[in-house]
């Protein structure tokens, strides 16, 4: 049976990576981006799955500009909470499964362990309370084929993040301070597209049930220890970069001290968690310093392999825009 695949979103960072994943694995995509697809317009999302008939809907859409959600609620809801509702009524309609993607901003972020799927949730500002419209949508919608799959602190090749920003700054400027008080887990885009189409399939078999899963690296670090990694694998001295206090980067949303999400719901359907965040960046870096820095050889590197935040110069604080 060739089971079709929907991609929203699929300009973005995640859901290009999700789409090139797809493709290697043979699957038939459509891969829609906003341009393509309003998923908050009930005609155009009718029309695309009566063309297209996805077997799977990946959604990867969603209005990230975090600090902007404080301004403008409403417009954040219409992508992050009605789209999600919009989509999950069309899958409900043509029995699909859908996997759509959310975030660790829906928790209080004043943990102390990893949150599990089931933890309760505690948005603290517009952009967490708009994907939580979202996940509960689906979840209310598509009881036996709505899945929730929150991320943190995405990165890739394929768009502005804090890591190509880390490898742009190191090149101009002699030291930086970089936050050392928010806890989380950098995770590859490629990664998480990996284990989307893996849940993907296992949601269509009857072995990943509907629910919430989480999907980011294993493992767990600060803003500052991966701008430390990521200069150590620039060859540059990681201690030109200064750890500092949330404090010092007042922004019209909060950000989550403790963002670091537990598991076990990947591993109860039998498929493996994401790697270690730092495996996974050493994995990740000889693209993400061609995209950065095309005219610098691999060779440059050291010791390595067996919208994006407007930053104060000289200082890098947590991404502006979101990580899902």
């Amino acid at each position: 049976m060739n089971r079709r695949w929907l991609v929203t979103g699929a300009g973005g960072m995640l859901g290009r990576d999700l789409t090139t994943a797809l493709a290697r694995a043979g699957a038939t995509v459509f891969a829609a981006d906003r341009t393509a697809l309003d998923i908050a317009d009930p005609a155009r999302v009718r029309a695309a799955f009566d063309a297209h008939r996805p077997s799977v809907v990946v959604n990867c859409a969603a209005w990230t500009a975090v600090d902007d959600a404080e301004s403008r609620e409403e417009e954040a809801l219409r992508v992050n909470g009605t789209g999600p509702a919009v989509l999950a009524d069309a899958c409900r309609a043509h029995g699909s499964v859908l996997l759509h993607v959310s975030t660790d901003y829906v928790f209080a972020g004043d943990a102390d362990r990893p949150y599990p799927e089931d933890a309760p949730t505690a948005p603290r500002g517009a952009y967490g309370r708009t994907k939580l419209a979202g996940e509960r949508a689906v979840l209310e919608t598509l009881p036996d084929t709505g899945h929730v799959v929150r991320t943190a602190w995405l990165y890739g090749a394929g768009g502005a993040n804090f890591v190509r920003t880390m490898i742009r700054l190191e090149a101009v400027k002699d030291t930086l301070d970089v936050v050392d008080d928010q806890r989380g887990q950098p995770t590859w885009t490629a990664d998480l597209a990996s284990r989307l189409v893996l849940l993907g399939r296992a949601a269509l078999d009857g072995t990943a049930p509907a629910g919430v899963y989480h999907g980011t690296s294993g493992g767990e670090t600060t803003w500052y220890g991966l701008a430390r990694e990521i200069f150590r694998l620039l060859g540059a001295d990681p201690a030109r970069v200064r750890p500092t206090s949330s404090a010092a980067f007042a922004r019209p949303a909060p950000r989550p001290a403790y963002s670091v999400l537990a598991h076990d719901r990947f591993t109860a359907a039998g498929i493996d968690p994401v790697r270690d965040w730092r495996t996974a960046l050493h994995a990740a870096f000889p693209a993400l310093l061609a995209a950065e820095r095309p005219t610098q050889p691999a060779a440059g590197l050291s010791g390595a392999f067996g919208g994006e935040p407007d930053l104060t110069p000289g200082t890098a604080g947590p991404p502006a825009r979101s990580r899902a």
